[in-house]
C-alpha cells in the first residue's frame, strides 16, 4: 500500500490523464468512424473509394507507428505547436475510427434494404435516410462492438506513455526510475486503475444496449 499512499496524488493525476485522453480519442473515434461508415456506404464512387483507403490504411498500420508519423510528420509538415496530449487523441481517434467504421457499417448491413429504399420513394435524400433512418436501427447491432472497441482504445493509452503524455503507463516509469519501488507492485495498482476504467466502459456500454433492446 505504500506506492498508493505515498504517490496517491501522481495516482489521481495519472488515472484521471488516461480517463480524459480515453474519453477524448474515444469521441474523435465515433465522429470519424460514423461518417467513415456513411461514406463507404454512400453512392458517390469517390467517398467510397476515400473511406476503403482510410480503413483499409489505418487497420494495416501498426499504433505506434501511427503515433510515430503524427508526432514527427506533422511538425515535419510544419503544423508545430501541438501540445502532445492532443497529438496523442489525435493518433487513438484516428485508429481506432478504422475499426468504429467497420462495426457501424456491419450494423447498418443488417437494416433491412427496403427501409431504405421506402424512404427514398418518398423523396428522403441519402443524408436524411442514413442519419433518420438506418443509422437509428443500425446502433442497436453495433452498440456491443462498439464498446469492445471502446475498452480496447483505453488500453491502447498506455502507448502514449512512450510520447511524453501524463497518464497511467507513464506513471510506472516514473516511480520505477525515481523511487526505485518494486515493479510488480506498481504494476499491480496500474493494472487496477485500468480494471475501474475498462469495468466503467464496459458498464456504460451495457446500459445501452439494454435500453435499445427495450426500444425493439
Amino acid at each position: 500500500m505504500n506506492v498508493l499512499s505515498d504517490h496517491f496524488a501522481e495516482f489521481r493525476e495519472g488515472f484521471l490523464g488516461t480517463v480524459e485522453l480515453t474519453a477524448s480519442s474515444a469521441l474523435l473515434a465515433l465522429v470519424l468512424g460514423i461518417l467513415i461508415a456513411g461514406f463507404r456506404v454512400s453512392p458517390v464512387p469517390a467517398l467510397r473509394a476515400f473511406g476503403t483507403t482510410w480503413v483499409t490504411l489505418l487497420r494495416n498500420t501498426p499504433l505506434v507507428l501511427l503515433f510515430l508519423a503524427v508526432t514527427l510528420g506533422l511538425p515535419a509538415l510544419g503544423l508545430k505547436g501541438w501540445d502532445s496530449f492532443w497529438l496523442a487523441v489525435l493518433a487513438l481517434g484516428c485508429y481506432t475510427s478504422a475499426f468504429v467504421c467497420e462495426a457501424v457499417r456491419s450494423g447498418i448491413n443488417t437494416v433491412p434494404v427496403g427501409q431504405a429504399e421506402a424512404a427514398r420513394s418518398i423523396g428522403m435524400t441519402f443524408t436524411q435516410t442514413l442519419g433518420q433512418i438506418v443509422l437509428p436501427q443500425a446502433a442497436r447491432t453495433a452498440i456491443p462492438p462498439l464498446g469492445s472497441l471502446m475498452i480496447a482504445l483505453a488500453k491502447n493509452t498506455a502507448i502514449a506513455s512512450g510520447f511524453n503524455v501524463a497518464e497511467l503507463a507513464a506513471l510506472q516509469k516514473q516511480l520505477n526510475a525515481d523511487e526505485g519501488y518494486n515493479i510488480y507492485v506498481i504494476f499491480l495498482w496500474i493494472a487496477l486503475c485500468y480494471l475501474i476504467i475498462t469495468f466503467a466502459i464496459s458498464g456504460i456500454f451495457r446500459l445501452l444496449e439494454n435500453r435499445l433492446e427495450v426500444a425493439r
